[in-house]
């Protein structure tokens, strides 16, 4: 079986599983922030709704250069955060169909200027720094959203907001 073919499910779940949270974001409380160290939620979110964009990224290029990489915009409405998750889903999901064995043994490499952080092999990279990544921020805006007393959905079972 092939890598992308192993991938393709979770990702198509997880991208499921987090769009159900996305479509749960109030946007009249995107600056709140749970600390003031913290991000905020709207910030969060739009983290959140960019990060499946990098698996296309990792797939299709060698290294992400912070010094020059662009930001994402901010949270602006419910409806552009949700447009730029799908458009991020779809993307990722058209490059890791299209994408051989071979290029996930390709290295990649994470750096700010000279100044290289790490280089893994893009399976690591798609593993770790996508999809680990993206649970990780989906769990965290989750902690986001019960604080404001947004219902939760499910994600891997049930919420104590789901139950019957």
């Amino acid at each position: 079986m092939a890598l992308k073919e192993m991938l393709l499910p979770e990702f198509d779940q997880e991208a499921a599983t987090t769009r159900l949270l996305l479509e749960r974001i109030p946007a009249k409380d995107a600056g709140w922030k749970p600390h003031p160290k913290s991000t905020s939620l709207g910030d969060l979110a739009v983290h959140v709704a960019a990060l499946p964009g990098w698996l296309g990224m990792a797939l299709t290029t060698t290294e992400l250069d912070l010094a020059v990489a662009d930001r994402p915009p901010a949270f602006t409405t419910h409806e552009a955060l949700l447009a730029s998750f799908d458009a991020n889903v779809a993307a990722a999901r058209t490059a890791l169909s299209g994408a051989a064995d071979a290029d996930f043994a390709v290295p990649w490499s994470l750096k700010s200027g000279e100044q290289v952080f790490f280089t893994l092999p893009r399976a690591a990279i798609v593993r770790s720094f996508v999809l680990s990544h993206l649970i990780h921020h989906r769990a965290q805006l989750g902690v986001y959203l019960r604080l404001r007393g947004v219902q939760l959905p499910p994600s891997y079972g049930p919420t104590a907001d789901t139950e019957a």
